[in-house]
């Protein structure tokens, strides 16, 4: 890769573990098996807390017992986007080679995106209230329910003393997690980071309120199509759930202890549209600044960028605005893709769960396809990869994440 002049050495932080738990697979492999492998999506199901709605269908983790694994007196104790999160992280730490109950835990971080937290207890404890009197209401709610419920059980579970943060910029949630936990490195201020994101929020009031406003997919007579980014077809996201959590390490102390290093995260950056509560910039100015920030943060240069991991998220706007500003900034030889085709919009979770699929990419070098797409827009101004993973070689790439609010966030990632 190219350096930029006059700019010192760019820090980057070593991923040394991936953990993934999503509607394409519980765990790692078997996510990245279904992404790269499989041609259509699994796990999209009709959901009976969603009968009547426009949208009544989610990818939806199946086959997995959370009691099972966490053990029931631990599992109760959490809400299912905390139980997700927290499974994830066992598996990034033993990928990782790590052992919890030897490292110095007052060095060890957690950092874990969210948009909506525990919103499905809400909604349960809403009905309790009113049909059942406040008597009835769960003293748990506040525990089970806050955005910070994932990294209080996640740092609880590890025995992590470090800083534990809980971060919700909306949809980009995740990949904003995982850059400030680039920048705590950086800053000296732990050694271990496990960041990323976690979401479930099969809640009836909230898809209510997304097929008002038009956001999500309405094509019911074919839900696993539904979901289709950067297709003339599209008509909106599809709601999932799941976790993506990745260990990062000081490069320092990855090296000391003999660490397999997967990928490198060496650049972030950060933007506010300061537009609209809902819509991005129309000239994707604000997830524009966020990728330059990021690609100066590395040290990297446009022309070095492979493959870019898209927020992709099926919506008319999302799409074209964010396709015209990657051909503006990388050019036409990148190679695009959008795996919430397999996944779902899994909102605060997206950001994890891609840049762990942007790691797994770069470490394989191969690009996973993107579902769905039949009828590419042509209006869309990029490479993006469909029917079938793309061998490839590359030694950076990009993860980029947009959400309601305006809040921008763009990471880029290096082959170890």
């Amino acid at each position: 890769m190219t350096a930029r002049p006059g700019r010192p050495a760019p820090f980057a932080a070593a991923v040394t573990g991936i953990g993934l738990v999503t509607a394409a697979g519980t765990g790692t492999d078997a996510t990245w098996r279904t992404v790269t492998e499989a041609d259509t999506a699994p796990g999209v199901l009709r959901r009976p807390e969603l009968d009547g709605l426009p949208c009544d269908f989610m990818y939806t983790i199946t086959g997995l017992d959370v009691r099972a694994r966490l053990g029931v007196a631990v599992a109760r104790l959490m809400d299912r986007f905390s139980q997700l999160a927290v499974l994830a992280a066992r598996e990034a730490v033993a990928d990782a080679g790590l052992d919890p109950s030897a490292w110095d835990g007052a060095r060890v971080a957690v950092v874990i995106g969210s948009a909506h937290g525990g919103l499905p207890f809400y909604d349960e404890q809403h009905t309790v209230l009113t049909e059942r009197g406040a008597r009835r209401v769960s003293p748990k709610l506040a525990p089970l329910t806050v955005v910070n419920g994932a990294a209080s059980s996640v740092a609880t579970a590890l025995g992590a003393h470090g800083p534990s943060q809980a971060v919700s910029t909306a949809c980009s949630s995740g990949t904003v997690a995982i850059g400030t936990a680039h920048q705590m490195l950086r800053a000296g201020a732990c050694d271990i980071v496990v960041a990323g994101g976690a979401e479930s929020v099969c809640s009836r009031l909230l898809v209510a309120s997304a097929c008002q406003l038009k956001a999500v997919s309405t094509r019911r007579d074919d839900p696993g199509a539904a979901c289709r980014p950067f297709d003339t077809h599209r008509d909106g996201f599809v709601i999932g759930e799941g976790a993506g959590l990745l260990v990062l390490e000081h490069p320092e102390h990855a090296r000391a202890r003999g660490a397999t290093v997967r990928a490198h995260v060496a650049g972030y950056g950060a933007s506010s549209d300061a537009h609209s509560a809902v819509a991005p910039d129309p000239e994707g100015r604000g997830i524009e600044r966020a990728l330059r920030t990021a690609l100066a943060d590395a040290g990297v240069d446009a022309a070095d960028i492979g493959h870019v991991n898209a927020h992709g998220t099926s919506t008319v706007s999302n799409d074209l605005i964010e396709a015209t500003m990657l051909r503006r900034v990388l050019g036409e030889h990148a190679l695009v893709t959008s795996t919430k085709a397999m996944t779902g919009h899994t909102l605060g979770a997206a950001g994890g769960i891609e840049t762990a699929l942007t790691a797994l990419a770069l470490e394989r070098q191969l690009v996973p396809p993107t579902v769905n797409l039949d009828a590419p827009d042509p209006g869309i101004p990029i490479d993006v990869v469909r029917k079938e993973a793309r061998p490839a070689m590359f030694d950076a790439a990009v993860k980029t994440s947009l959400g309601f609010g305006g809040h921008n966030a763009a990471l880029v990632l290096t082959r170890a």
